[in-house]
């Protein structure tokens, strides 16, 4: 048998009186039956320390570790790959600087390419997104997105560029998942999903499309900005190497909210709006 060790976050803890528990990563404690069997060894097989037979036993043990996904083989870190490496970002610095160095630090090479335009600036054509033959092109605002601003970057996974943003509306802001082919969820799908779950929807499209009066104007702290890179940082790292996502939605359906006020993240399923057929033309 391989040398196997336990999955990051599963731990085995020895309790006075009970014998063995797993810590899971979601954080439970489970009751480890070995009926009688020597416990060090099952500790030195989980720690990776030795290989080698175990007996009927702790095997038995082990494969109920293993069947519940507490045991993987030794494996290295998963490296980001190089023909992922280049990352466009786009945005406010605020949000695109804390981005580059966590990039940075996980094995990227991040390009950060300037500013968002302004509202009434001309759109982003797709041969701007696509100078420089960047893997995957990261949008970050420190505001609402204007409308039509993300149209042309909606089509970047057809052409086989990844496709990942965020953005702020008052004290909330939106990561939204990251587009990676055609048929994942794009800006515009995200747009769409919001305005038909909320029966607010003719304000939140005033909203987005401005003018709006505001007060002292919601700044963004160093913890709150360090979170969302952080996310979108994940998100990326996640795509690149292809590490499985955490328990929870899929990476590809999932929208996170974070409060900026109290940092709390929460996540919401989307899917992709399909396009919908035409009218058919009546005469008479």
């Amino acid at each position: 048998m391989s040398r196997s060790r336990l999955v990051p976050g599963a731990e085995v803890v020895a309790v006075p009186g009970r014998g063995l528990a797993v810590r899971t990563p979601e954080g439970e404690f489970l009751g480890v039956r070995t009926t009688g069997a020597d416990e060090n060894v099952l500790l030195s097989r989980l720690t990776g320390a030795t290989t080698g037979p175990l007996g009927e036993e702790l095997d038995r043990v082990l494969r109920a570790f293993e069947e519940a996904g507490y045991v993987a083989p030794d494996r290295p870190d998963a490296q980001w790959p190089a023909a992922r490496r280049d990352i466009r970002l786009l945005g406010d610095p605020v949000l695109t600087e804390p981005l580059a160095a966590q990039l940075t630090a996980l094995g990227a090479r991040p390009r950060t390419t300037g500013t968002a335009p302004a509202s009434d600036a001309s759109p982003v054509s797709v041969a701007d997104l696509l100078d420089g033959d960047p893997a995957a092109v990261v949008w970050c605002l420190d505001g609402p997105v204007p409308d039509g601003l993300w149209d042309a970057a909606d089509s970047l996974p057809s052409h086989g560029v990844a496709w990942l943003r965020c953005h702020r509306e008052g004290w909330q802001a939106y990561v939204e998942p990251v587009a990676a082919a055609p048929g994942d969820v794009t800006a515009a799908h995200v747009r769409s999903r919001r305005l038909a779950a909320t029966p607010a929807h003719r304000e939140l499209a005033a909203y987005w499309s401005g003018p709006r009066t505001a007060g002292a104007p919601v700044r963004l702290t160093p913890p709150a900005a360090t979170l969302l890179a952080a996310l979108l940082a994940d998100e990326l790292g996640r795509w690149a190497t292809g590490a499985p996502d955490p328990a929870g939605l899929p990476a590809r359906r999932r929208l996170r909210r974070v409060d900026l006020r109290t940092l709390t993240v929460t996540e919401h399923p989307v899917l992709p709006v399909p396009e919908v057929a035409p009218m058919p033309r009546t005469d008479g």
